[in-house]
């Protein structure tokens, strides 16, 4: 045996000593701590190129610009929502 790996037994079994130092991979925290916030960028480059290649279209429907514009002057809704909102409206209140 030589001198050297002695040295080195004997330093690592001593209290208090420090373990050598290794590199930043070995450590599973920075794996975690690098990984996590670049899966998010790779998750969101993939959902900007999603919504790039899926643009809705703009509408050009004159009916449904005219009810579009009649909400936005009159502040009120359109009246193809009321037979909705009444049932639903109806379905919250109780029996009588």
């Amino acid at each position: 045996m030589n001198q050297e790996s002695a040295v080195n037994t004997s330093a690592s079994l001593r209290p208090g000593a420090e373990p050598p130092a290794q590199p930043w991979w070995h450590f599973k925290i920075m794996w975690l701590t690098l990984g996590l916030p670049a899966s998010v960028v790779v998750a969101s480059l993939y959902t900007a190129g999603i919504a790039w290649r899926h643009i809705d279209p703009v509408v050009t429907d004159p009916q449904v610009v005219h009810a579009a514009e009649d909400v936005v002057e009159h502040g009120h809704r359109a009246t193809a929502m009321e037979p909705a909102e009444r049932a639903r409206n109806h379905a919250a209140t109780p029996q009588q």
